[in-house]
């Protein structure tokens, strides 16, 4: 089929910018690594983290020893009888304390153990979930310029059936419904252009709000790429990785043993502490004159070492209270534990499914693309020698072009769940990253 003048034009404006991408296109990792320095949220992650790994030296603090100094300067004055006494004191002190049986403090050390290994976990979830963002950002962006091109297409296409409409009315073979088809959805694809052109706007937009900066041109997912399949092949081999791997679930399963700790320092309450306790002293006297001038100068040393122990006795069932509150939000925990452990079963299902269906559901609209495209030729065949009219012909350019959007929509529908499902599991990296874009055009 010979092309028209109009279509070849509108090739040579589209061809360089779907195929011929700069050097300085902005690819997928680029992208992750700008988010990776730019994104607000994910900074917050990091300072978070930051904050978290500062618990472990505060509890760690309360098993160390605690050594305190002090000074105190006194002037007293005093009258006895015929004599008048004035004198100036010095103390100077110095006590430690170390900690020798504290079941707190002990297990509340283990417990700042758990919360940075939370910490590291949260840290970790954030950098995936910035991955997953800048991906479905990336592949917005990229779709919406598929939907631009597609339409631009379909309007030079519908431009060139309107202008035979009008043709063949002219010479009377043709009646002015043609026309009117015709024009009808021209208009139609004009306004669908528009609104294609501002969600293209809002995609790049979105973009920038993670990477942080304008994202330019983007280099464009290869045609005809081969979307892998999940390895391994069954979905119950991922589910039961998810269940163990995820982050969520290690998260829970830290928080559990964490509320676990937290029913060991509840019972502490009823528990007697052991502390050795020292201490070095010295008070000074000076200037102590009596009422003939005579300076009476001391001093003293008092050095001192002993074992404390503290044993509770009654404190108004509070200690009680405080271990049935710990008991019972460890079995939430618990409970928290198997609601998380389900979820992430179901959304690693999900993910799996959809790479698995999208993967189908590719290769069908490539099928339908090939029909799609031998009907329209059929249709406009049949026009020209009068067995079709020219509705048909539009219904057919419309269905080409439908399923060609919906064939680049399913490629990164199903990059995007292959990506989620590798989070599902907690080994999304950045290599995974870097394996989508070699996808990519350069």
């Amino acid at each position: 089929m010979r092309l028209s003048s109009r279509v070849l034009q509108f090739i040579a404006i589209v061809a360089p910018l779907a195929f011929c991408q700069p050097a300085s296109a902005l690819d997928l990792i680029q992208s992750y690594r700008e988010a990776l320095a730019n994104d607000s949220t994910f900074a917050a992650a990091r300072y978070a983290n930051l904050a978290g790994q500062e618990r472990l030296p505060q509890a760690r603090a309360f098993l160390l020893p605690n050594v305190g100094a002090s000074l105190g300067r006194t002037h007293a004055e005093s009258d006895s009888g015929p004599f008048s006494v004035t004198n100036n004191s010095t103390d100077l002190g110095l006590q430690l304390t170390q900690p020798l049986f504290n079941w707190s403090i002990w297990q509340g050390y283990e417990q700042s153990k758990l919360l940075v290994a939370i910490s590291d976990a949260q840290l970790i979830q954030a950098r995936q979930d910035l991955a997953l963002r800048v991906s479905q950002a990336y592949f917005n962006v990229l779709a919406a310029q598929d939907d631009l091109v597609f339409i631009a297409a379909q309007k030079s296409a519908i431009s060139e059936q309107l202008a035979s409409a009008q043709r063949n009315f002219e010479i009377g073979t043709a009646t002015i419904t043609d026309t009117h088809e015709a024009q009808a959805r021209y208009d139609l694809v004009i306004a669908t252009e528009l609104q294609a052109e501002s969600a293209l706007d809002l995609a790049r937009s979105a973009l920038q709000q993670v990477i942080g900066t304008s994202p330019g041109q983007l280099a464009t997912l290869r045609s005809n790429v081969e979307v892998p399949a999940p390895q391994p092949a069954r979905v119950d081999d991922w589910i039961s990785q998810a269940v163990t791997q995820n982050l969520n679930v290690i998260q829970s399963q830290l928080n559990t043993e964490v509320a676990a700790r937290s029913v060991e320092i509840a019972k502490a309450g009823h528990l007697p502490t052991v502390a050795l306790t020292a201490s070095l002293g010295r008070n000074v006297q000076g200037n102590a004159q009596t009422q003939s001038g005579v300076t009476l100068p001391r001093g003293t040393t008092t050095r001192t070492i002993g074992v404390q122990v503290l044993v509770p006795v009654f404190s108004g069932y509070a200690t009680s209270s405080r271990i049935s509150e710990s008991v019972a939000l460890r079995e939430k925990a618990l409970f928290d534990l198997e609601s998380t452990r389900r979820n992430v079963s179901q959304l690693t299902r999900q993910a799996y499914l959809g790479v698995t269906s999208g993967l189908a559901q590719i290769q069908a609209l490539k099928a339908a693309e090939v029909s799609s495209r031998s009907a329209l030729d059929a249709n406009k065949t049949g026009y020209e020698v009068g067995v079709r009219i020219n509705i048909d012909v539009l219904n057919a350019q419309q269905q080409l072009f439908s399923t060609q959007r919906d064939l680049a929509r399913a490629r990164y529908d199903t990059l995007q769940n292959s990506l989620q499902l590798k989070s599902a599991i907690g080994v999304l990296s950045e290599a995974d990253v870097e394996g989508i874009n070699r996808l990519l055009v350069p």
